[in-house]
């Protein structure tokens, strides 16, 4: 079926079989090495490196090329300073009523609660938003499979950041209204997730947890 939108043509990545098998290999072996972090440095990052990843997340697809997505790059120290107080106070009556029993018992091993440090210490704090859809004038235009597109976009995003050699964390406090509130973004911007950015402390240490298999995650149909 012929589009009335104009094509053009396309020259994707083609390796030897071999080459692929080793870029394969290489490119797990490398985020395998991603961990969440929670204890930041607060080295300043060159923001340069900051929009570099950004751009890489906006090459994430979207449905219907709507690319619904706002990235908020904070690093005035007032700003996040707001950002954690309110944080925290999610996070208080979260972990203090209510968040279940068997809830705060899978989180135990992660050594986390409801205190934050991190979101005034870390240089960058990402706040990704979702646009629910686009205001064009007075018009509405709808957005499509807005979660998923920027959940694509956001995993874009981590793996950009420790590919350029920095530390990350995905924070969610629930419920998040006060980042649309505190960073004043419009009405069809709700808030997605919370990454703090930024170089691990020197002692820096994480949970000795272990990833799945292979085969628990993976079934061939050959």
């Amino acid at each position: 079926m012929m589009s009335e939108f104009p094509f053009k043509i396309y020259t994707p990545l083609t390796f030897p079989e071999e080459i692929m098998l080793e870029r394969s290999q290489s490119f797990y072996e490398l985020m395998d090495k991603r961990r969440t972090v929670r204890d930041f440095s607060n080295k300043p990052i060159d923001h340069r490196i900051i929009e570099n990843c950004i751009k890489t997340a906006n090459t994430a697809p979207s449905g219907a090329n709507k690319q619904p997505w706002t990235f908020c790059a904070v690093s005035n120290p007032e700003i996040k300073k707001q950002i954690r107080i309110a944080a925290e106070k999610e996070e208080y009556d979260s972990y203090n009523g209510r968040m279940s029993d068997e809830w705060l018992e899978d989180l135990a091993p992660l050594g986390t609660d409801w205190r934050k440090e991190f979101l005034e210490i870390a240089p960058v704090l990402i706040v990704v938003f979702r646009k629910t859809h686009e205001q064009v004038g007075d018009k509405k235009r709808k957005n499509y499979y807005v979660q998923e597109s920027v959940g694509l976009a956001c995993g874009m995003l981590i793996t950009a950041l420790h590919q350029a050699g920095l530390v990350s964390l995905t924070h969610t406090p629930s419920p998040m209204n006060f980042l649309q509130e505190i960073l004043q973004r419009p009405e069809n911007e709700k808030p997605f997730l919370l990454i703090p950015v930024g170089y691990p402390t020197e002692s820096v240490s994480v949970p000795d947890i272990q990833r799945k298999q292979l085969n628990q995650i993976l079934v061939n149909y050959l």
